[in-house]
């Protein structure tokens, strides 16, 4: 339990010092308190070195150095490559803990009940992956048919896209792929095997250009010049469709953003999701295809 304490302690710190803010050691202190006072009402208060030791931990493990100054008190100076994804895994970390069987927050905090339905042990495929152990499964392939495959894979991560877990790792040809956990069933864990993994992966780069789960080399990465209603385009500005997305105008009634990704079905099915007012500027392929499936839509719809 003392583990589980720290790691919500932790969060709690990254959420209140997020987005630029800063809080005197007093303030974080207090802050903590209440916070933790929800996940547990007989949680005692923490002292300043146990604070101190948090923030040290927090730089050790997720890359995320937290400094003290007179002027502006604690705040994040410094952020490693990967400490946005550790930040997101706390911070879901504190409001999934925060909603325990026995938390008051469950009467207040409503989660989302649309999750994807797998059946695999998941301490088994982080064993795998963590001890380099081969794994064994039987696939389904949703595109051909409902056809099952029998799968031998060396795995090396497992990767979250729109509400859905991956699993990516190296198929007996020697190609790295990615397959919804999902779609994995009667997984087997060779613990007598162990292969030699390939620590050379610059996993975020592989998935930087990609939308979703695709990452086919083979298709190029494109400048996306899309145009929404003022409404739509509220919500794509709060939430952007990639990390690379910019805004090119704004006015009342429209916005205009620019994206530099690769198409794949995926994205395609982003755009859809606010077909009520989105507008492909370009690439003039991408609006054609926008106007094919709407075309086939009515066919089928009339």
């Amino acid at each position: 339990m003392a583990k589980i304490y720290q790691l919500k302690r932790m969060a709690i710190i990254l959420n209140r010092l997020s987005g630029g803010r800063s809080a005197a050691p007093e303030e974080l202190l207090d802050h903590i308190s209440r916070s933790m006072a929800l996940f547990d009402d007989s949680h005692q208060e923490i002292s300043l070195r146990t604070l101190q030791r948090d923030i040290r931990t927090i730089s050790e493990l997720f890359h995320i150095e937290i400094v003290y100054s007179p002027s502006k008190g604690y705040h994040i100076a410094e952020r490693g490559d990967s400490a946005d994804d550790y930040e997101s895994l706390l911070l879901n970390f504190e409001l999934l803990s925060s909603l325990d069987a026995d938390s008051t927050l469950q009467k207040y905090v409503l989660a989302e009940h649309r999750r994807p339905a797998f059946h695999l042990n998941i301490s088994d495929v982080l064993s795998a992956i963590r001890e380099c152990h081969p794994v064994e499964f039987d696939y389904v392939l949703v595109r051909h048919g409902g056809k099952t495959v029998h799968k031998r894979l060396h795995p090396h991560f497992l990767k979250e896209s729109q509400q859905r877990w991956y699993l990516v790792g190296y198929d007996e040809d020697g190609v790295l792929k990615t397959f919804g956990m999902d779609r994995i069933t009667a997984l087997s864990v060779l613990r007598n095997e162990k292969f030699s993994r390939n620590d050379d992966i610059d996993i975020v780069s592989l998935f930087r250009d990609s939308f979703g789960i695709w990452n086919d080399p083979a298709t190029p990465v494109e400048e996306i010049i899309l145009k929404y209603d003022a409404v739509d385009g509220a919500f794509v500005k709060t939430l952007p469709l990639h990390s690379s997305q910019e805004i090119v105008s704004e006015s009342s009634v429209s916005v205009t953003v620019r994206v530099r990704l690769r198409i794949t079905n995926d994205f395609v099915m982003a755009l859809l999701a606010r077909s009520r007012s989105v507008e492909v500027i370009s690439p003039l392929h991408l609006r054609r295809r926008l106007h094919d499936i709407y075309a086939a839509s009515l066919l089928r719809n009339e």
